[in-house]
């Protein structure tokens, strides 16, 4: 019999997959798809870094994707493919202060007026690229840059936060192991008690 609305759901493997719900997520989804447009409005197409970045980017993002949807069954999983996230985003970070390097343009202190802006534009309501859209589409590259570095910062904070919530439910929760343990046992003393209320329930012949 199929799962009827509205009833507990039966099983070991807990609810997984909610990544669009993720900050963490919805922040790399924008350093991505502003670092797409970097790379269309400043960097030559042939340019062998222009892939290097949008690859980063794209990483960054989808290890938070994969590791969500992995989570149900393995926290440990997960918590690796943040880390890959992460190493992609670092790799990106730096991608952006190398070209300040080159254009021998400083990155914006921590607490300078535009560094306080991008951080001010993320308190924001329903923050999405459209948030940053205007900045990114007319402003200078050495401008557009730091406004990614900071980006990157966030999402970096985002997802360190994620993981150590992460090793926090890891310690307190029983591990998948643990849960399919306990759902064979709890199906075999089903069956147990079944068979003896059948052999009760059938009267007995001499």
């Amino acid at each position: 019999m199929g799962h009827m609305a509205g009833e507990p759901r039966e099983g070991f493997i807990p609810p997984h997959g909610g990544y669009a719900g993720l900050l963490a997520y919805q922040k790399a989804l924008l350093v991505f798809q502003a670092t797409c447009r970097f790379c269309e409005r400043f960097l030559e197409k042939r340019d062998r870094t222009v892939g290097q970045m949008v690859q980063a980017a794209r990483s960054g993002k989808q290890n938070i994707v994969e590791g969500s949807k992995v989570s149900g069954t393995s926290k440990e999983a997960e918590i690796k493919l943040l880390n890959v996230s992460c190493s992609s985003l670092e790799e990106l970070l730096e991608d952006y202060s190398d070209f300040l390097r080159e254009g021998k343009v400083s990155p914006w202190p921590k607490n300078s007026r535009e560094a306080l802006f991008v951080r001010k534009l993320a308190r924001k309501e329903n923050v999405s690229y459209e948030t940053y859209e205007t900045y990114i589409e007319t402003r200078s590259s050495e401008v557009v840059a730091n406004i990614l570095i900071c980006l990157i910062h966030q999402t970096n904070c985002l997802r360190d936060q994620l993981i150590r919530k992460l090793e926090k439910d890891f310690l307190a929760e029983s591990g998948l192991r643990e849960r399919m343990t306990r759902a064979r046992l709890a199906h075999r003393a089903k069956q147990k008690r079944s068979r003896y209320s059948y052999a009760v329930s059938v009267p007995f012949v001499p």
